[in-house]
Parts: structure tokens; C-alpha cells; sequence
């Protein structure tokens, strides 16, 4: 295979209610909201779209390790430490729930965080060297 996958473009989320949720994301994330319908709301932010999709209840994009831990499925990038902790003390502030900032053995530090619906989410405080070459040394 010659060409490569370059970029994940758009991530699908199962949420409940498409305007509790698109509000949420709009208000507590900032995200950007581009489309909205009764079945799924268009978001961009953190360089993505995001679809949030009316899905069944008890739905959410989580999923358990062979060890029975709730696990996440995404990844935000943040840029040091201490945007880390500052994420952490604005979200705590806006009353998103979070988990405890966290030292996972690797380098940097994480939290966890949920939406409305349940989904986690992790924040990690390293950026990719890639996207600090691209985005950020110009």
C-alpha cells in the first residue's frame, strides 16, 4: 500500500439527547457547532468533527479491558503540564466530571473526563512532536 491513512477526520459519538448534548459540547468545550438535526449535531473542535448521534439508551463510545476497567476511546492533546492542570481547574469549575490528575508511568500526566452521556474522554498533557512540528514551530 502505497498511500497512507493521514489524518482521523470525524469521530462518532452515541449521546441521548443531540440538543442537551450539542449544547454541552458548544458551552463546556467550546466546540463549535456547524449542523444539528433531531438525529445528529455536527461539531468541530480540537482539529476534528465531531458527530454526535441519537443513539439507544445506555450507549456510549467506552469500552471494558480483559480486566474490567472502563476504558477510553479518545485521547486530547493539551500543550504542558500546566495547561493540563489549568483544563483540569476550568473543567472542575464549570462542573464537567473529572477524574484526578494522574501520573500513568509514561511521560506527562492525564485526567480523565466525561460528557453528559457517559462517554470518558482522556487528556494527556504532551502534544505529539508531529503536531508540534506542524502546527506549532512556524
Amino acid at each position: 500500500m502505497e498511500d497512507k491513512l493521514l489524518r482521523i477526520g470525524t469521530t462518532y459519538l452515541p449521546v441521548s439527547n443531540v440538543d442537551i448534548s450539542s449544547e454541552w459540547y458548544v458551552n463546556k468545550l467550546g466546540a463549535i457547532l456547524n449542523y444539528k438535526d433531531k438525529e445528529k449535531a455536527i461539531l468541530n473542535f480540537a482539529n476534528q468533527s465531531f458527530f454526535l448521534v441519537k443513539a439507544k439508551e445506555n450507549q456510549s463510545a467506552n469500552f471494558y479491558n480483559m480486566y474490567g476497567d472502563e476504558c477510553f476511546s479518545i485521547t486530547f492533546e493539551v500543550n504542558g503540564l500546566h495547561a493540563l492542570e489549568s483544563f483540569h481547574r476550568e473543567f472542575k469549575e464549570i462542573e464537567i466530571r473529572v477524574g484526578d490528575i494522574e501520573d500513568r508511568g509514561h511521560s506527562g500526566r492525564n485526567f480523565v473526563f466525561y460528557d453528559p452521556d457517559g462517554n470518558k474522554f482522556d487528556v494527556w498533557s504532551e502534544l505529539s512532536p508531529i503536531f508540534k512540528e506542524k502546527f506549532l514551530n512556524k
